[in-house]
This record gives C-alpha cells, sequence and structure tokens, in this order.
C-alpha cells in the first residue's frame, strides 16, 4: 500500500489537473479550491471535469455548485437531510454536505425503528406469510390476499423513511473527516438532471419485507427492494469516491425459506430505465451480491444508457461489476479481486448483454489460485466487449478469447463506438492494484 505522503501527493495532481480540466471546459474557475500550499480542497463545489467520461458530455456535471448560502445545508440526520433535499420537482441548485453517519431507520425525533415498527398494525408478520405462501399448498403463482397487502403496507412504511429523492442541480458530499455516510437508506435519483454524489459510505440497504416471487426462475426467489443508489431516467450523473457495502449484515447469515436465501438486499448502484451520460468513478463496491445493473429489461432505451466506469475497486462481489444491457459502457483501469470476502463469492465480474456495446481496457484483475478467466465474463450471445491491455495476475489477457472458448454463446469483439471522454486513462496499470487500495471509497477526499 501507498505511504500516506505518496497518496496525497497522487490526490493532489489529480485536483489540480482537474481545476485546469474544468476550467477549459468552460465550468469557471475557483471549482477546485487549494492554497498555496495544496491546503484543504473544496469539494463541495467542485464539477467534473472536463472528458472525465460520459458525464461531461453536454453542458457536463456540475451539481449544485452554483447554490446560495440558503441552499447550503449541513445535515446530521434523517430528518435534516430530509429537508435539505426539499421537493424533488424544486430545481434550484443546492449543496448538501453530510456530517457523519445517518441513520435512515429512524423517526423524525431520531429514534431507531425496526422492521417490527414498520409491521406494527398492518396485521404482517413473516411466520404468517410464509404459512400462505407456501408453495407446497398455495402453489406456484403470484402471492395475493391478506398476507400480500400486510407485507406491501409494512414495506410503504419503510419506504417512506429510507428512500430519499434527489432533486436535479444537486451536489451531495461527504464532509471529509466525519466517517460521513447514509446507512439503511437508499438515495432515489430519478427523472432529473445534473446531480453529483461524493465521499459517502452506503452501508447496510436493507428491505424488511422481500416479496417471494414462485415465478422467478425454476425455484422462484425472495426479492427486496432499495438500491443504496439507484439512478432511473437520470442525465449527467456523476458518482465518486464512494463506498457501498453490505456490512454489517452479509448474505451468508440470511436464513432460507422455500429453499431459496431470504434476500433483503438490492443493487448497491443502479443504473435503470433510460438514464445516460453517467460518470462512477474512484468507489469502493464491497461485500454485494447484485452490484450495478445497467439497464432495467434488454428492452430499455436505445440510444442512453451511456455510462462510464473507471478507477473503482470490486472485491467481494458476487457479480453485476456491472450487468450492461443496450447502452455504451466505458470500463477502465478498474481493479478486480475476485477473491471470496465474507462469503460473498465470484459467479462473474462483467456480463454483456442484449446488445450492450462494452469497450473494456486497461483494468486489473485479480484471480486466486484455480479460478479460471473464462468466469470473468458472462453474456447471453448478444453483447459486445472489446477492448485490450487488461491484466489478469499481472499479465496481459484476452478475455473474450477466454469466455468464447469455454461457452457456446459467443460474446462479440467489436462495437459501434470509440471512446473519447477518457480523461485519466491510465496505459499502464502494473501499479493499479496498489494505487487504487489508498485512493479509492469514501473518507479520502479532503
Amino acid at each position: 500500500m501507498a505511504s500516506a505522503s505518496h497518496r496525497r501527493s497522487r490526490l493532489k495532481r489529480r485536483m489540480l489537473v482537474g481545476t485546469a480540466a474544468a476550467a477549459a471546459a468552460g465550468l469557471g474557475t475557483g471549482v477546485f479550491v487549494m492554497n498555496a500550499n495544496a491546503g484543504p480542497v473544496d469539494l463541495y463545489h467542485q464539477v467534473l471535469p472536463a472528458k472525465d467520461g460520459w458525464a461531461a458530455s453536454g453542458s457536463g456535471t456540475t451539481g449544485g455548485t452554483k447554490a446560495d448560502s440558503a441552499h447550503t445545508f449541513t445535515v446530521s440526520t434523517r430528518a435534516q437531510l430530509v429537508k435539505a433535499l426539499g421537493s424533488v420537482s424544486d430545481t434550484t441548485p443546492r449543496i448538501i454536505k453530510v456530517k457523519g453517519t445517518i441513520e435512515a431507520n429512524t423517526d423524525d425525533s431520531g429514534k431507531k425503528l425496526t422492521c417490527a415498527d414498520y409491521a406494527s398494525g398492518t396485521g404482517y408478520s413473516l411466520s404468517a406469510y410464509l404459512k400462505a405462501f407456501d408453495p407446497a399448498t398455495y402453489g406456484k403463482k403470484a402471492p395475493s390476499g391478506t398476507q400480500e397487502k400486510a407485507r406491501e403496507a409494512a414495506a410503504n412504511k419503510q419506504k417512506k423513511n429510507i428512500v430519499f429523492r434527489v432533486p436535479s442541480n444537486t451536489t451531495i458530499v461527504g464532509v471529509p473527516g466525519s466517517k460521513a455516510g447514509i446507512t439503511g437508506g437508499s438515495l432515489q435519483v430519478q427523472d432529473v438532471k445534473n446531480v453529483i454524489v461524493r465521499n459517502l459510505t452506503f452501508a447496510a440497504t436493507e428491505d424488511c419485507f422481500p416479496q417471494w416471487d414462485p415465478t422467478d426462475g425454476s425455484s422462484g426467489e425472495w426479492n427486496s427492494n432499495y438500491d443504496s443508489v439507484t439512478l432511473r431516467g437520470v442525465t449527467n450523473v456523476w458518482a465518486d469516491h464512494n463506498t457501498f457495502t453490505d456490512a454489517p449484515f452479509f448474505d451468508s447469515a440470511e436464513k432460507t425459506y422455500f429453499g431459496r436465501k431470504y434476500q433483503i438486499h438490492d443493487g448497491a448502484l443502479d443504473i435503470t430505465n433510460g438514464s445516460d451520460l453517467v460518470t462512477v468513478e474512484r468507489n469502493q463496491f464491497t461485500n454485494h451480491d447484485k452490484t450495478m445493473l445497467i439497464g432495467s429489461s434488454d428492452t430499455d432505451s436505445t440510444g442512453k444508457l451511456r455510462v462510464t466506469i473507471h478507477h473503482n475497486v470490486w472485491k467481494g462481489i458476487v457479480q453485476r461489476a456491472p450487468l450492461a444491457r443496450i447502452g455504451q459502457i466505458h470500463l477502465y483501469n478498474n481493479v478486480y479481486d475476485t477473491a471470496t470476502v465474507n462469503g460473498y463469492a465470484p459467479k462473474y465480474s462483467l456480463d454483456s448483454r442484449a446488445k450492450a456495446q462494452v469497450v473494456a481496457e486497461h483494468n486489473a484483475f485479480k484471480l486466486p489460485s484455480g479460478a479460471k478467466v473464462a468466469k470473468l465474463l458472462s453474456g447471453d450471445g448478444t453483447g459486445s466487449v472489446a477492448g485490450k491491455g487488461n491484466l489478469v495476475n499481472g499479465t496481459e489477457t484476452d478475455l473474450v478469447a477466454a469466455y468464447n472458448a469455454a461457452n457456446s454463446k459467443k460474446i462479440k469483439t467489436t462495437v459501434n463506438w470509440t471512446p473519447t471522454l477518457t480523461a485519466g486513462l491510465q496505459t499502464s496499470v502494473k501499479n493499479l492494484v496498489t494505487e487504487l487500495s489508498s485512493t479509492t471509497g469514501a473518507g479520502v477526499l479532503g
């Protein structure tokens, strides 16, 4: 791991480069505020640098940098966050500084709420739900009736508390040194534009009331709601230096009902429903199963879903890093550590399907002894993965060739576009694993 002084110098260089890039893009000077000795950085007014992925397209991504003092907030509780976000229809630029960890499962006075609190008064209980929809007696049809309505009522009570709607022209940033983050909550960025989310830890986003679907797959599944961050129908979003984790409650501790795991976690960062022009960089994704979904279905919006994913660390991830559909996705300079962590054993890293056009280049993969390169990819036979310079345990490797040699549904190797928004792309990645271990995730900026 790089020394502290080395880490700081790298970050300072990046910030200075970002300042110049932003100015060149016409986004204004003074975006990154630094003293002559490269001191504290004003994270709250930073904008996405020029050419830094798809989110730099069009007018770029500036978030709430133009916020006045009346729309600049420091929040430490759920109630304060709700007030600062205001109405999702209010597009006035706003900056929200998150200080410390916000617990989403609380009432307006800050009292902790449990799943039992949400279920209270609805008539729902897990034991009654299991009895009502046991496939041995109920059959393989969608749940309906008294207990399903009770589950929905309890779920709606939780949703009202833990889902935070983000308006357009908003910057949400964790205050450096405060262990900033949201526990148990879900940032919903839907049908808006120009949003920045940085320097936050998203942990323990959990659904108290998963729904049983006996028609999901051959054996049925328990399906949960609430991604830690969900992007639906958005344009120009920058997610930078965040940490996503299921901790402290891992899937391995879940019980099994009807032969399937009682899954309380959904996605970490999902990008769906025609979202477009998104840059995801320098985040850490860990201890999670279905991590990032791009495209809600095989018929999501053609011509959109343009996403750049670079300099992220994926470790202890089962799948969807990402699962990509339809869009033009650029993956570069990411680290994929495929060791099993806390019971999260990898199925695959990247899935290209539904005619997705993925360019994956200069990424670094770490495989444990005995793991197969062919397992790094997945696809349905219609998706493409182009690119070069990907290392597996330090050796340049053709990922698609390895996958295609072992599978009948081949991944295509040509795409219909050429990435041009490639700020910061490194063609030499032999030291990437070490570099990103200390320069990604929440708590690094500042």
